[in-house]
């Protein structure tokens, strides 16, 4: 099973160039047998640009996922501070193999009716085919 995630031009610019090894969640999914996040990459780009494969889900109490996850956060205290302000429980995948794919793809050409997900998008196996015929 994939899950989709908006994720912001910074923020993907970092997990493709490995600078960014956790991506955080205020929620996370509640299916367990999603192994993969499809990447897209929020407006001015507005495309699908690669997939990570999901190695761990870290979960805990913001200070203290901080702790374990800072040195391959991709940002600052600060924005994260910000992110989770107000919340108790924070998550945060840790990315496994990433690959980029070499032609970003208009999510509007092989999926019906998309609109970019809030927080993410279930993209069940059904849809691989469509994702194996773009190349990726």
């Amino acid at each position: 099973m994939r899950v989709l995630l908006s994720i912001k031009p910074v923020h993907v610019e970092n997990i493709l160039s490995g600078a960014k090894t956790f991506e955080f969640r205020r929620k996370i999914f509640s299916r367990r047998d999603v192994k993969t996040v499809l990447i897209y990459c929020t407006r001015p780009v507005g495309r699908l640009v690669g997939e990570f494969d999901i190695a761990e889900i870290l979960e805990g109490h913001p200070e203290q996922l901080w702790l374990k996850t800072r040195s391959g956060s991709g940002i600052s205290k600060e924005y994260y501070d910000g992110y989770f302000c107000g919340r108790t429980q924070a998550y945060a995948l840790k990315i496994g193999a990433v690959r980029a794919f070499a032609e970003h793809i208009n999510p509007s050409h092989v999926m019906e009716n998309f609109s970019p997900p809030q927080s993410f998008m279930y993209v069940g196996h059904q849809r691989a085919p469509l994702f194996e015929q773009a190349h990726f």
